[in-house]
């Protein structure tokens, strides 16, 4: 082997990643230490470029009637001011339905359980009244005359008390602790209001920068996929905003035909949590149920029905025609992203993980068809009910009857001539 230049590159690459690779492997403890210091300083820019990604969503769409102001620093400052106001407004309008009503039911199920559980003993009371066979096998099989309904009932409210009460320290504890970040977050916001401002500069910055490193026929294809990765999260974000909006107010309007309580509370909820794919909808169902079985039971599996009918509705209808076409991912795969996702990384999995998906999806579905077509692979072999494919062995005794036929039909024109 000739010893040249790029040949000791690559020694010397090779061995410098070889103590590297050393290196982490035994020093995990100062690596895990770095790594927290290094997330610390960047925590608050990543997030910044998250809520900037996030908001140029509704930015682009305000921006584009703001084409008459001639102005490109006024023009995008007007875009910002409007977004942030947009948003706002948006917030402010789901605490303003979320909390208060969240704040009375609380204090008016801590009024109605004991009641409720008063009014549950009567029932089962009753109903064993009237079903006397059982009544006399539960005699003979426990101890029912002898169960304190009373302390079961104090025991339950004194839990649900104290959950309350847990509850509500927590949420002061989590006051007390935002207001210990409050730094990172005006420093998170002040980033993304940089990006959102000079979104065009750094995206030529960055396409500079690719193409100083990569050959350009790379950086070409690295490029696109960037752009490709933008506009599967962009309408991520935007679709399943709609399916979120269009399964709240579903809600609202079927609970308000049947007369169900706590409908502005259980629909919002129902709503914010469906930002969360698939499963999100399901916490929702799971609070609102809790709500409305405090007032009446019965209402409560009703509700539930209709959750079932309706979550059905939006799996199959909805979810995968807002959310699935606008990323370009089939139904099916949205559910496995989800679920990987999940599994990975929680609810931060399951949001990244579907416009990840689609990306790869995409890149994959291009890979497949530029092989098949670089091999040839015949048409009739890819269509949705393929031909009868046989096994080698019968292909050569097809080959082997064939000459024999041919063989056979030969010589019987041969006999005819003569």
């Amino acid at each position: 082997m000739e010893i040249n230049k790029k040949t000791l590159r690559y020694i010397f690459l090779g061995a410098a990643g070889c103590i590297l690779l050393y290196w982490l492997l035994h020093e995990t403890e100062r690596i895990r230490a770095v790594w927290m210091a290094v997330s610390n300083v960047l925590s608050p820019f990543v997030t910044g470029a998250a809520i900037a990604f996030v908001l140029n969503v509704p930015m682009r769409a305000i921006e584009r009637p703001l084409k008459g102001i001639k102005k490109q620093g006024l023009r995008r400052a007007v875009a910002i001011v409007l977004t942030l106001l947009a948003v706002g407004l948006v917030l402010t309008g789901v605490v303003y339905l979320l909390v208060p009503q969240l704040i009375m039911t609380i204090e008016s199920l801590i009024d109605t359980i004991p009641g409720f559980f008063t009014k549950v003993q009567t029932n089962v009371t009753s109903f064993l009244n009237n079903n006397p066979d059982l009544f006399a096998w539960l005699q003979a099989n426990t101890d029912i005359e002898n169960f304190n309904w009373q302390n079961l009932i104090e025991k339950v409210v004194a839990v649900l008390s104290n959950g309350v009460s847990t509850v509500v320290d927590m949420v002061k504890n989590a006051i007390v602790g935002l207001s210990t970040g409050i730094f990172n977050a005006v420093l998170s916001i002040v980033f993304a209001l940089y990006c959102l401002s000079r979104k065009e500069i750094l995206a030529r910055q960055g396409r500079r920068l690719v193409y100083s490193i990569l050959p350009e026929p790379k950086g070409d294809e690295v490029i696109r996929v960037l752009r490709m990765t933008n506009s599967s999260f962009s309408n991520f974000i935007s679709g399943q905003c709609l399916e979120a909006l269009i399964l709240g107010a579903l809600f609202a309007v079927f609970m308000l035909i049947f007369n169900m309580p706590y409908v502005p509370l259980i629909s919002v909820i129902i709503a914010v949590t469906a930002l969360v794919p698939i499963v999100g909808a399901f916490v929702g169902c799971i609070v609102g149920a809790f709500f409305i079985l405090m007032v009446d039971p019965q209402l409560a599996f009703w509700f539930v029905i209709m959750f079932l009918i309706l979550q059905q509705l939006e799996n199959n209808l909805i979810y995968p025609r807002v959310v699935g076409s606008s990323i370009g991912l089939p139904g099916m795969w949205v559910l496995l992203a989800v679920a990987i996702g999940g599994d990975l990384m929680g609810v931060g999995g399951m949001l990244l993980m579907i416009p990840l998906a689609a990306v790869v999806y995409t890149l994959l579905r291009e890979f497949t068809e530029k092989q098949l077509e670089k091999r040839g692979v015949p048409q009739e072999k890819l269509v949705d009910q393929p031909p009868v494919l046989k096994s080698g062995f019968q292909q050569r005794q097809e080959r082997k009857k064939a000459r024999k036929q041919a063989a056979a039909q030969a010589q019987q024109e041969k006999d005819e001539e003569v």
